[in-house]
């Protein structure tokens, strides 16, 4: 059965067409430094944004019209999602997909129950996958949407919810096994507290310490070899999460010596929550050697909470690809759109025009970068700027050959201290040709 009647395979038409359903950047073949697009960009479908996704908000019930809506039996819907994922899939050309385990396969009334139901579906992904060209990026569980994890999961109160969340997520590195995934992501949804009036904060954040060192000698076990990705978000369902941002979580991980077992799965809507740049949170993990793989979205300027708009924002892709390029990509990572289509573009054919946009944003974000590192823009910007650190007494300051006395001497001997423009508006507009250029064709 084909599930979207109205979609063609979607093709690359140029920066001039105005087909909805055609891309206008995105040349999955065309050869930037040395690889196509495809290999750079990785793109990944989220299935539960796309395929589970009722569009509902807290003042409104769901809006979304979906092919599979009149099927009532949840199995028999859950069979039918994988056929209209995997049509999706190929109509979009993309080499991925992501998921949470009950995104794939309904709940049943018990833990058993569940995972018959998940083997079920697991093994038509597996078949389908065997015929596709797409991939598993990454899976996990949800650990926090049912009642059961009320108080958090990993870092619940209940040892009994503890057992239960360490037997999905072991029974997810299963499935990540089976399936190939190229990663296994934790993202701790209760993993937080909403008081420190009833909260012992050192006895749950040592639990999720053990948690991940007991999920890890797992995968040793069984023989997983995809890479760990551990995902920040600072807020929202808890009043402050364990993994607020990265540098919060890269903290957690040194103290629990886990830094050299995960890297990040960072999305830019938890970035921008957390108060920070996309690119702030992409950089710390780079030059931390952390980077993992990107939950690629962005959220919405006027609103506290988690949009995940599809990416559309041009400078926001061009500084991400540029840390991602700096990066030297994104290895078994990929760029995933953990992104919804807004709750007015309820329309079947509303996920492949979304879809695009993002796809189109970010190969621009690819070819913009590219041309800026091959030409040193923001290296030689940089170079200049701390220019002071090359010579003399900064030299001496990098190489450690100096001291407090030898500072104090050298400042006393100053006659004045001159510093610098930092011509930031000079360097944004510099960008902005960048971006102008590439959208010309230059």
């Amino acid at each position: 059965m084909e599930y979207f009647t109205n979609v063609k395979k979607v093709k690359y038409e140029g920066i001039d067409s105005k087909n909805p359903l055609a891309f206008k950047i995105y040349n999955a073949e065309e050869i930037i430094g040395g690889k196509t697009m495809e290999e750079h960009l990785k793109f990944s479908v989220a299935y539960w944004h796309t395929f589970a996704e009722e569009l509902t908000d807290p003042f409104g019930s769901g809006t979304a019209i979906r092919p599979w809506d009149n099927i009532t039996d949840p199995m028999e819907k859950a069979k039918a999602k994988v056929e209209a994922a995997f049509e999706l899939f190929d109509k979009l050309n993309v080499p991925y997909f992501a998921f949470h385990d009950v995104d794939i396969a309904p709940e049943g009334e018990s833990l058993k129950e569940t995972f018959e139901n998940m083997d079920i579906i697991v093994d038509l992904i597996k078949e389908k996958m065997e015929t596709s060209k797409t991939k598993l990026l990454w899976n996990t569980v949800n650990n926090f949407s049912h009642p059961r994890f009320v108080h958090g999961a990993a870092s619940s109160n209940n040892a009994d919810v503890f057992a239960y969340a360490a037997a999905k997520v072991k029974k997810g590195l299963e499935v990540g096994k089976k399936l190939g995934s190229q990663s296994y992501v934790f993202w701790g949804g209760r993993e937080g507290y909403e008081s420190l009036l009833n909260t012992d904060m050192g006895l749950e954040v040592d639990n999720l310490g053990r948690f991940f060192h007991m999920a890890i000698d797992y995968a040793s076990k069984i023989g997983y070899e995809g890479q760990f990705l551990i995902e920040p978000k600072p807020k929202e369902p808890t009043s402050h999460q364990y993994d607020f941002d990265v540098a919060t979580t890269h903290a957690f991980l040194q103290k629990y010596n886990l830094d050299d077992k995960l890297k990040f799965n960072i999305e830019a809507n938890h970035a921008t929550l957390a108060g920070h740049s996309f690119e702030h949170e992409l950089r710390y993990a780079r030059i931390n050697k952390m980077l993992g793989s990107v939950d690629a979205n962005q959220g919405h300027p006027l609103l506290g909470w988690d949009t995940d708009e599809f990416p559309s924002d041009m400078y926001a892709t061009t500084l991400a690809m540029y840390e991602i390029l700096k990066n030297g990509g994104l290895e078994k990572g990929g760029l995933n759109f953990d992104s919804k289509v807004r709750r007015t573009s309820f329309e079947p054919e509303d996920l492949f025009r979304a879809h695009i946009v993002g796809m189109d944003s970010f190969a621009l974000g690819l070819k913009v970068a590219h041309k800026m590192i091959e030409e040193n823009v923001f290296e030689n910007i940089i170079d200049k700027r701390y220019k002071s650190f090359n010579e003399g007494i900064g030299k001496d300051i990098v190489e450690g050959n100096t001291d407090f006395d030898k500072l104090t001497e050298h400042a006393l001997n100053l006659k004045e201290v001159k510093n610098e423009s930092g011509q930031l508006e000079v360097i944004k507009g510099v960008l902005n040709q960048y971006i102008l250029q590439a959208l010309s064709g230059k």
